[in-house]
């Protein structure tokens, strides 16, 4: 047999729902949105958050706007443990959110749970156990009634050990994890019979949770189901339904949405979609998909790249640069027909009018971004060529992001001139761009220490290579202590965008070289430095950007 082999496969059912009411719906109203991040996402990194990365996250989840955000599994993991009753003894929580916590229906977890969660005002207790077919049949070997006994078992424990913490206010969840895998009719059995555990009521309603735990249909099936289950739950109005769909089949957002429509309340997901396999919902692109059709997300995404910083930061992933909204190269045009149509759309753009701009979906403007126009240079060299003799030539190592800042100053030479740019040329231009012979700010000694986890900088700061400006700041490393120096010194806001760094030769005396991108109150900046010591090139970088940003007006100079 192939090894490719389809015939192995069998297309999913889909749901006989004639009456179907989703397909006429238009999204209005954003959901009640959970950020999963801190577990759900943590729990498929290759390096897990530490607790510093996880006090990061948890404060940029804050600031975003979210209410409900799972912050571990503490009956199973012991840093989640320790994390949650960090949150509550150091008061962290605001009264305006709500953290949820995750355990499997089973009496040991679930009083290890209710330990975890001591002395907190209020809290989403989500248990789950497994319903699927597949599970049910080849993992647990149990028919379905014994798969409900544990659901059932789990939600009478979590009610009884709720009442001995009566200063909490408790809010109970459900999910039939692999719902999508389920069948309908034992999905809602299942659910039936832990709300009427559960009694929940208008004024203190339940969670069930439908699960899409493995992507296995298209979105309308999906759809469907959330549909067929809504009109059929017991209690509906005292039941809150919510989705967690993941992307296994590249359409968790569209799921996500389409179950909406379909009835459903509440959607759980990460910030650009970090989760097991191909990940979870992302919340970044369902926000943003509502605010491109003028739907209020109640979610603040006004700092992406603040957000882009920080999720790099804790998850140690990249961001793709074409993702969707938070992408480096999504409000970049490289076409000269999709240039010139900008153009005339921007120049005719009339601010009270809604925004109609071509092939820019949404201002980039309200997520602290700008249009940037990205002429590719042709010549006999052929396309790439400015980033291609610079490393044949000269070693650099250009990441993309600044071969486009680059190519403009290259772009400009070769039209005065009218000719080719020869390597020297393109080389010289690269000196002056990034290494201009006079410069506002210079940095002098400095001295770095490290306490409770946190690095700690004092240096002096030269102002035309004379007057010194004492500067203090405090980071997770020193790059990051020396971006909230700058920040202090200049009383703008300061974002670490991209950093990339390389040796320049490979001898153990080797220069280094660091590239730097910053977003300085809403405009990128960029900046190289260089050094025999890596520290050092990486603050001539960040001086760089901030020289640069000097020199066009772009801040304020001391």
């Amino acid at each position: 047999m192939a090894q490719f082999d389809h015939k192995k496969y069998e297309p999913f059912k889909s749901i006989s729902l004639p009456s179907r009411r989703w397909p006429d719906r238009v999204l209005d109203r954003a959901p009640s949105w959970c950020s999963v991040d801190l577990r759900d996402g943590n729990q498929a990194l290759v390096e897990p958050m530490t607790t510093r990365q996880k006090s990061i996250l948890w404060d940029q989840l804050v600031k975003l706007g979210f209410k409900e955000i799972e912050v571990g599994f503490p009956s199973a993991s012991i840093p989640d443990f320790d994390f949650v009753r960090q949150l509550i003894e150091e008061n962290r929580i605001p009264d305006d959110v709500t953290i949820q916590v995750l355990t499997q229906a089973r009496p040991e977890l679930i009083g290890r749970t209710f330990e975890a969660l001591k002395g907190v005002k209020r809290a989403i207790l989500h248990v789950y156990n497994s319903t699927s077919t597949v599970q049910r049949e080849q993992v647990f070997d149990l028919d379905r009634d014994g798969i409900i006994k544990i659901a059932v078992e789990g939600a009478v424990l979590v009610r009884d050990y709720a009442l001995q913490y009566p200063e909490t206010e408790w809010v109970f969840e459900y999910s039939p994890e692999s719902f999508t895998g389920t069948e309908l009719d034992f999905a809602l059995d299942i659910c039936n019979a832990v709300i009427d555990v559960w009694n929940p009521t208008n004024d203190r309603k339940c969670i069930i949770n439908l699960p899409a735990t493995v992507e296995m249909s298209t979105p309308n099936v999906y759809a469907d189901q959330i549909e067929w289950f809504c009109d059929r739950v017991n209690r509906r109005e005292s039941v809150v339904i919510s989705l967690h769909t993941h992307n296994d089949r590249g359409c968790a957002v569209a799921a996500g949405e389409l179950g909406m429509m379909a009835g459903a309340d509440r959607v759980e997901g990460t910030l650009m979609g970090n989760g097991e396999r191909t990940g979870n919902m992302d919340i970044i692109t369902m926000a943003m998909n509502l605010y491109s059709q003028g739907v209020n997300p109640n979610l603040d995404l006004s700092r992406m790249d603040e957000v882009i910083e920080t999720v790099k930061i804790c998850t140690q992933l990249p961001v793709h640069p074409r993702h969707p909204y938070a992408g480096e190269l999504v409000f970049t045009a490289f076409s000269g027909s999709h240039q010139d149509a900008i153009k005339k759309c921007l120049s005719k753009q009339e601010e009270a009018k809604p925004w109609q701009v071509a092939y820019l979906p949404i201002d980039p403007a309200d997520i602290g971004r700008t249009y940037e126009e990205v002429i590719r240079i042709n010549s006999q060299s052929g396309k790439g060529g400015i980033a291609y003799v610079l490393e044949r030539d000269y070693g650099l190592i250009l990441p993309r992001w600044l071969q486009i800042d680059f190519s403009s100053a290259v772009q400009a030479f070769a039209e005065e001139k009218e000719s080719e740019v020869e390597s020297d040329t393109i080389f010289d231009l690269f000196q002056q761009t990034y290494f201009p012979e006079s410069y506002r700010w210079a940095l002098g000694d400095y001295q770095v220490k490290r306490e409770s986890g946190v690095d700690l900088l004092n240096a002096m700061l030269l102002v035309k290579g004379k007057a010194q400006h004492p500067l203090t700041g405090s980071g997770n490393g020193v790059v990051a202590a020396f971006v909230d120096a700058m920040q202090k010194f200049l009383g703008q806001k300061i974002v670490l965008v991209e950093y990339s760094e390389h040796a320049l030769s490979r001898s153990a005396d080797a220069e280094a070289i660091c590239y730097i991108q910053l977003n300085i109150d809403g405009e990128r900046r960029c900046g190289v430095g260089r050094s025999n010591d890596i520290v050092q090139a990486s603050l001539n970088g960040i001086l760089g950007a901030i020289n640069s940003a000097a020199e066009q007006n772009a801040i304020d100079a001391a």
